[in-house]
């Protein structure tokens, strides 16, 4: 008999292997010697060695499931343990064990991975559908905000999937969302078409008018109604843009129609009046003659008759209108102001109170001396001061009232 370790060869050719609940049948040789079927059992063992080997490996340095581990664990346990072979066949099984567990370890980590995944799915996909519903309920910006819900969908479709149940929940919120828009928008549009038509009436009727105005030589009246129609216009807002500008065509050429007309004929008046204009440019410089005013009353005089040729001299053309009649005006401004100075001066009762005023003051100011005179010769220092500076106060005062009162007379 032949023995090896782990097996043996018997007598008649059976072979053994041996193991911890005792021995165990794996073959019989009969073609050669007993070591020679040791060494063929004995490599079958090494074969299986090979696998387990090959399986730690992957295990170990690879990404290899923990499905896909189990799976291999599993059919190697089934190999080892019905093996034909002659080896340590329970170390075999004790290192499939320990790669069984290194799955299992890996089976956890895998789906804390996955759970983990699932979870930031959960958060992308939310946060998608929240603003999606912001965007719905929200925006009136309708081009950006359907701009913004399709790259919402891109986002969508290139965000990772989590539960199915939890996908689905998530995805009916979206469309619904994406579904609301659609309508406020639509809502919108419709409602916008329904204002620009009313838009379109409204400036249709302001159109009419201004086409039938157009021909109006009524130029004040008319160019009034001109400027409240612009307002009109201005106020109803914007129809659809192709009525928008048709009609724009329409009103601006109406308008262009009268003022163009309006300003020929300003022009060929204008034209008429510039003989009335070089009158009344003499006119002004008879007028600038009577300044300054040394005479108001002649001056009033020779101006009421300049003003009475310059009445009679007519209208002007607008360019120099507003510049001769303010230089007129300002002529006749300084006339008037003289003549009420002048008049201030010889007013009798104006006389007569500065006369008052100037009697009243010489005799405070006897008063005062006589108290000056007192004080001094009884020694009183404070009634002395006291009265010299009301004495000179008033003195002062006479001089200005004397001086007023000489301009008088």
């Amino acid at each position: 008999m032949t023995t090896d370790p782990w097996g043996r060869v018997d007598d008649d050719g059976t072979v053994y292997v041996r193991t911890s609940s005792g021995e165990r049948v794996v073959g019989s040789w009969q073609a050669g010697a007993p070591e020679e079927a040791l060494a063929f059992f004995r490599r079958k063992y090494d074969a299986l060695v090979t696998e387990v080997e090959l399986l730690e490996q992957r295990l170990t340095n690879t990404d290899l499931s923990a499905a896909q581990a189990q799976s291999s664990i599993d059919r190697l346990r089934s190999s080892v343990q019905g093996a034909n072979a002659v080896g340590d066949l329970e170390a075999l099984e004790r290192r499939l064990d320990a790669l069984a567990e290194t799955a299992e370890q890996r089976r956890a980590a895998q789906r804390e991975a996955q759970e983990q995944a699932r979870t930031e799915a959960r958060e992308i996909k939310e946060r998608i559908v929240a603003e999606a519903e912001r965007v719905a309920e929200e925006t009136t910006h309708w081009k950006s905000g359907g701009e913004r819900m399709r790259q919402l969908i891109d986002e969508w479709k290139a965000a990772p999937r989590t539960e199915r149940s939890v996908e689905q929940a998530l995805w009916k919120r979206m469309s619904a969302a994406r579904n609301a828009f659609s309508k406020r928008r639509k809502a919108y549009f419709a409602n916008l078409d329904q204002q620009r038509e009313r838009i379109r009436v409204e400036k249709e009727k302001l159109v009419a008018e201004a086409e039938a105005l157009q021909d109006s030589t009524d130029w004040g009246e008319t160019a009034s109604r001109y400027r409240e129609l612009m307002q009109q216009w201005k106020a109803a807002g914007r129809a659809d843009r192709s009525a928008e500008d048709e009609l724009w065509a329409r009103f601006k050429g109406a308008q262009d129609v009268f003022f163009q007309a309006r300003s020929a004929a300003f022009a060929e008046r204008d034209a008429e009046l510039q003989d009335n204009a070089r009158a009344k440019e003499q006119l002004l410089e008879e007028a600038k003659q009577l300044l300054p005013v040394q005479n108001p009353r002649r001056a009033r005089s020779q101006l009421r008759d300049l003003k009475e040729r310059w009445d009679a001299a007519g209208p002007v053309p607008r360019d120099s209108r507003d510049q001769l009649e303010g230089a007129f005006r300002k002529i006749e401004e300084t006339v008037r102001k003289a003549e009420e100075q002048e008049w201030q001066r010889t007013n009798p009762e104006a006389r007569a109170r500065a006369q008052d005023t100037v009697d009243q003051l010489r005799q405070s100011i006897e008063q005062l001396e006589q108290q000056v005179e007192k004080a001094r010769a009884s020694g009183n220092e404070r009634k002395l001061r006291e009265a010299s500076e009301s004495l000179e106060t008033r003195r002062a005062w006479l001089a200005e009232a004397e001086k007023t009162l000489q301009e008088m007379n």
